[in-house]
C-alpha cells in the first residue's frame, strides 16, 4: 500500500478510536468506535448500551446510520477500534448484524480497516469478512 492510502487508513482509525471515548457501556466496559469515509465525507459513532440489551447499538451501525441521516449511500472505507476497561485496545471484528448492515451500503471496493491489540492495522475487502450477504 503506498503512503497517502497507509496515512489516510491510521487517520480513519485514529478516528475510530477516539470514538471509543464516547461510548455509553457502563454494563461491559467495552468500548468500541468506528469511522465510515463515504467519498470525502468522514462520520463516527460508538457503541450505545442500554439496560434492556436488545436496544442497544454497536458502533458500526452508530456510523452508518449516521452518515444515511445525512443522505450517504456508499460506504468506501471503515475503521473499527474496540478498548477494554482499561483503555486497551482490543481485537474486534464486526458482528453480524453489522456486517449486514455494512453489506447494505458497501460496493465491491469496500474496505474494513481494524486496529489490533498489538496496535497494527489489518485491511480486509469487505466481501472476505462477508461473502454471502443477504439481498433483495
Amino acid at each position: 500500500m503506498d503512503d497517502k492510502t497507509l496515512k489516510m487508513y491510521k487517520s480513519l482509525t485514529e478516528l475510530a478510536r477516539e470514538s471509543c471515548k464516547n461510548s455509553y457501556s457502563p454494563y461491559s466496559n467495552f468500548k468500541v468506535g468506528c469511522a465510515v469515509m463515504c467519498g470525502d465525507n468522514v462520520y463516527t459513532g460508538c457503541n450505545v448500551e442500554n439496560a434492556s440489551y436488545g436496544a442497544s447499538n454497536c458502533a458500526e451501525r452508530t456510523a452508518i446510520f449516521t452518515a444515511a441521516a445525512n443522505g450517504e449511500r456508499k460506504i468506501d472505507i471503515i475503521a473499527i477500534a474496540a478498548e477494554n476497561s482499561d483503555g486497551k485496545l482490543c481485537d474486534v471484528t464486526p458482528c453480524g448484524i453489522c456486517r449486514q448492515v455494512i453489506g447494505e451500503f458497501s460496493h465491491e471496493n469496500t474496505k474494513v480497516l481494524l486496529l489490533k491489540q498489538n496496535g497494527e492495522l489489518e485491511v480486509y475487502d469487505f466481501d472476505k469478512l462477508l461473502p454471502f450477504k443477504f439481498t433483495l
